[in-house]
């Protein structure tokens, strides 16, 4: 066997593989970024998710501050008044079933 043959017989013995794992290896990182893509996208999805629980209990939590320092005899009457009042989810849906009614 002479030169060229012996670089063409090396080329297809170590360049080949390398090129196949070279493949491999990008299309495995192509799957890895887009899986860390959706786990972002669900763990900001997640975030507001908690942001707004977390408002709905700042309200209940500014109700009960009050409640708990205003006058007694006023205390009865609130709690009678938030009792009667609908959650504010549902206040919100009504409102929206109002708006797309009037369109």
């Amino acid at each position: 066997m002479d030169g060229p043959t012996n670089v063409f017989l090396a080329l297809i013995v170590v360049g080949l593989p390398v090129v196949l794992l070279m493949i491999i290896a990008n299309r495995w990182f192509k799957l890895r970024e887009k899986k860390l893509e959706v786990e972002a996208g669900m763990a900001a999805e997640k975030a507001a998710q908690y942001a707004s629980r977390s408002h709905e209990l700042e309200d209940r939590v500014r109700v009960l501050e009050q409640i708990v320092t205003d006058n007694g005899a006023q205390t009865a009457a609130q709690i009678e008044a938030l009792r009667s009042a609908p959650p504010r989810r549902i206040r919100q849906e009504a409102n929206r079933e109002a708006l797309k009614q009037d369109d």
